[in-house]
């Protein structure tokens, strides 16, 4: 949804780096991760080869792996004046969520290094505790995604923001360095 906004580069969009499901387009864009197209790794050039123009704009670099290396993306986001990003949906609305997207059927990105739900929900459990407590440690505020939230926070006028569904399970918070 911030990638509709202006300022946001896409230019690492193609079709195989598309999963739509419901009216919502679940999986857009690059994902960085193990059994992705790209390592999570904190290195500008496998970061910015994701785009065929790194400049274009403001990149959102996702991965779900990104919430083990936390205290990492920090000291490089305070390096380069970076924002970190995070979202938060509780454990097993995630599971839920994830199931009604397809589960295993999801054809983008790859969800295999999870093996089975078991391995799901671990991994879910697991990395929501790790942003949870990566969020206390720099006194996160948490917010609801909605309209008014991505007005404040990027300064985009209320009335040039799409219309988003808001949901009351997913809290976000942006983390300045």
């Amino acid at each position: 949804m911030l990638e509709a906004l202006p300022g946001f580069n896409t230019t690492d969009r193609t079709p195989e780096r598309t999963y739509e499901h419901h009216a919502y387009t679940g999986h857009v864009g690059a994902y960085f991760g193990r059994g992705m197209e790209f390592p999570a790794e904190l290195d500008l050039d496998t970061i910015d080869s994701a785009w065929t123009d790194p400049a274009a704009g403001t990149q959102i670099v996702k991965s779900h792996d990104w919430a083990y290396k936390l205290n990492e993306i920090r000291a490089v986001a305070k390096e380069n004046g970076d924002w970190i990003m995070l979202v938060y949906r509780p454990d097993l609305a995630s599971q839920a969520w994830w199931h009604e997207a397809g589960g295993f059927q999801i054809k983008y990105p790859n969800y295999g290094v999870y093996r089975d739900h078991a391995g799901m929900l671990a991994e879910i459990v697991a990395q929501n505790k790790a942003i949870l407590k990566f969020g206390r440690d720099v006194l996160a505020r948490w917010d609801y995604f909605d309209a008014s939230w991505i007005a404040a926070k990027f300064g985009i006028p209320i009335n040039d923001i799409p219309d988003i569904t808001p949901w009351d399970d997913i809290l976000v918070s942006v983390i300045k360095i």
